[in-house]
């Protein structure tokens, strides 16, 4: 049960403590949002923490969101990371928020973690912890505050109520942990009988009852098999990060030979790809002198290309172009093309008309839908827009692109500025364009950034980007069926920043964004392109780096020519999101050395974690290490046949690691002395046996789904030092 008001308001609060260095400026100061007056913040004279905010609010309430509010321009005080923490009392609080601000004038909303269990939890009062300022050993401002929640009574009190119970239940499970951990089994039985709450699901009682307790390690390896059977492994692996790898595509021909038959180097072209047939198409581009105009498929079973059209305007098609958009409907096997980069001495009022243009697969037949869509309430000239496609609705999105105009034209030579293209959609069946959004400050249009459609949600995700000279690392969802318009609030400060060009795709299925980096923001650093691959966890709201190259040097990417792709942009990237595999082809490699040289390779991307088998096999490894270890101490003969058949086929021998630690623990056979061996074979020995257990019953925990296991904490670490 959790309760919501859909009426988030503003909650009253007062400052009843805060750091015990001197203030700058008095902390009461942040009631007020007076973004033009310099003294308008609560500022500390030291930039070293602990330093800190206490906010109390008038009474229990569901913090929803805070804000943040700012001095009228940037200033090196601003909070560049903070933390905040929550709870019913001073005493007690929780994390809520990591998180930190961008050095501008604007007002930053951020949504602070509200539930356990899918609960809403009650706090009543909130500590702000700057960490970081903008400017190096500057001290830290908070220019204003604002709490937004629910404090609705008969809300809270409910959350309050259920909050209490939870509180009651945990700490009850940790006396059950303490007292099954230190063999106060009495007490044990006693607690649960009369509570009759469980310390852990019964599968994992179950396992300690027969690893730790009987020390049945064979019975304990038939309980993790079944678990890894059932799922049990599977949240475990879902949230282990991710390994790139990398595999360079070489095409081949029928006689299962290398083929050169390829598209040719080039920057600025498109791709898009059917699923259902693993084909992957790709369309023009720049090759450092000319526009293109041929289409290509790449058959991904057969590795093989074809080249469907040498000149797609010779066959009714488009002309040449590089900077366009193409988009696929792999339902109705329909390629549609828009937009294109004009060099300014082309821009005549003669070739200023945005065609469209629809590639029918079955037939390889192009299609001219319209020679002008400026003309009939669609975009004007575009290039370096996103196009993004519909499948269930048949509706086309357009949105940003830097719009063409002659070269003599009054408006834009008057004015310096580039003019950006809106929002637009095209409905299919009806051939129709309709204007959603002019560029507006909710939703600002711009160049080079990424536009994603997922037709679950039926929003689309729009980032990164350019206009004119400022760099946009907003991130926006905009709902295609009621038009609304919310920031994504990051909750890691230090998450994906894309820069110019880079390319994003999306997995509808596991709810995640991929975003391969383009090209820097910073144009000093252009002759030194990197890239990184960073995942975006729409459900966790939570991003991942999970491959940067970092090295330079045209010795390393030679070597590596076959390993990893050269840093690049403009180049193109697409996912089958069924299989889980990326397809990057082309770009530009950035060398102002050779500024007319532009890429042909191609390659695939795999992002994979560990699978559940090799999970159990790690579980087997621990499990049977343990009883090896046991073993060695009663029976060492048997131990060492045991390290040679049975432990030794679970050990992964291309891991060094572990296989340095296999060939260690015959070693251990022979440390002990002959007094210590006898020691170690009496009764007594029963309370190191039940350690060593139960420290591989916590190992084996930590693989199975939070709600099954017993609570993270221990008891006594609950105890105060004096």
């Amino acid at each position: 049960m959790a309760c919501r008001s859909s009426n988030s308001e503003k909650l009253k609060y007062t400052i009843t403590k805060w750091s015990s260095y001197s203030q700058s400026y008095p902390p009461e100061n942040i009631y007020s949002d007076k973004p033009n007056d310099q003294s308008s913040r609560w500022s500390s004279d030291s930039n070293n923490p602990p330093q800190f905010l206490i906010l109390k609010l008038d009474k229990p309430a569901i913090v929803e969101s805070i804000t943040f509010g700012k001095y009228e321009k940037t200033h090196v005080c601003n909070l560049k990371k903070f933390k905040i923490y929550g709870g019913l009392t001073e005493e007690h609080m929780i994390e809520l928020l990591e998180s930190g601000l961008k050095n501008d004038h604007l007002p930053e909303v951020f949504i602070l973690r509200n539930q356990i269990d899918s609960h809403h939890f009650p706090c009543r009062f909130l500590k702000i912890v700057p960490t970081q300022a903008w400017g190096p050993s500057f001290n830290f401002s908070i220019w204003y505050v604002e709490l937004n929640g629910i404090n609705d009574w008969e809300s809270v009190k409910t959350c309050m109520n259920w909050y209490h119970t939870y509180r009651e239940r945990e700490a009850i499970r940790l006396c059950l942990k303490h007292f099954r951990q230190r063999q106060y089994l009495e007490a044990y039985d006693a607690l649960q009988k009369k509570t009759k709450i469980s310390l852990e699901h019964p599968v994992l009682t179950e396992l300690h009852d027969l690893l730790v307790c009987k020390g049945d390690y064979d019975g304990c390896e038939e309980v993790v098999s079944k678990a890894c059977n059932d799922g049990l492994f599977d949240q475990y692996v879902s949230q282990q990060d991710y390994v790139p790898i990398w595999n360079a595509i070489q095409p081949v021909s029928k006689s299962n030979v290398i083929n050169e038959r390829r598209p040719g180097m080039r920057g600025g072209h498109q791709m898009c790809i059917d699923i259902h047939t693993e084909t992957i198409y790709l369309y023009g581009g720049w090759d450092g002198n000319r526009d293109l105009a041929d289409l290509w498929a790449y058959h991904v079973p057969s590795k093989s290309w074809t080249c469907l059209s040498r000149n797609t305007e010779e066959e009714g098609g488009p002309s040449a172009r590089s900077c366009h958009k193409m988009c696929l409907d792999f339902e109705r096997k329909q390629i549609f093309t828009l937009g294109r980069y004009l060099d300014a001495s082309m821009r005549a009022t003669e070739n200023l008309k945005c065609d469209f243009y629809m590639y029918d697969i079955g037939s390889g037949k192009w299609t001219l839908i319209t020679e002008d869509t400026g003309s009939v309430g669609g975009p004007k000239l575009i290039f370096d827009h996103q196009m993004v496609i519909d499948i269930e609705k048949q509706n086309i999105f357009v949105f940003g692109g830097r719009i063409l105009s002659s070269t003599g034209c009054e408006s834009e030579r008057s004015s310096h500025e580039p003019v950006f293209s809106g929002l637009y959609t095209y409905h299919i069946p009806t051939s129709t364009w309709t204007k959603l959004m002019d560029d507006c400050k909710e939703l600002r249009s711009r160049i080079g950034h990424s536009m994603l459609f997922h037709p679950g949600r039926r929003v689309l995700y729009i980032f990164a980007g350019q206009r004119s000279r400022e760099f946009l690392n907003d991130f926006l969802i905009y709902n295609v069926d009621t038009g609304s318009i919310d920031t994504i609030l990051d909750t890691k400060s230090d998450g994906c920043q894309p820069g110019f060009t880079q390319r994003a795709t999306l997995d509808p299925d596991i709810n995640e964004i991929h975003v391969l980096s383009g090209l820097s923001r910073d144009k000093d650093k252009r002759d030194n392109v990197k890239n990184s691959f960073w995942v975006y966890n729409i459900t966790k709201n939570k991003w991942s780096c999970i491959y940067k190259n970092e090295n330079t040097g045209q010795n390393y990417w030679t070597k590596m020519q076959h390993v990893e792709p050269v840093p690049r942009f403009a180049h193109q990237l697409v996912y089958d999101h069924v299989r889980k595999l990326h397809y990057l082809f082309g770009g530009n490699p950035g060398k102002d050395s050779l500024p007319k040289m532009r890429l042909d390779d191609f390659w695939s991307l795999k992002l994979c974690r560990p699978s559940t088998n090799h999970l159990l096999r790690k579980c087997r490894y621990l499990i049977r290490k343990f009883r090896f270890k046991e073993m060695a101490v009663t029976d060492p003969h048997e131990a060492m046949v045991y390290l040679q058949v049975q432990l030794a086929q679970t050990v992964d021998h291309n891991d060094e690691e572990e296989e340095k630690e296999f060939q260690l623990l015959a070693s251990t056979l022979f440390k002990e002395s002959e007094s210590e061996d006898e020691h170690m074979r009496d009764d007594g020995d029963y309370d190191e046996k039940f350690e060593r257990r139960t420290s591989l019953f916590d190992m084996l925990v930590n693989y199975f789904p939070d709600h099954m296991t017993q609570p993270k904490g221990n008891l006594v670490d609950l105890i105060p030092l004096l």
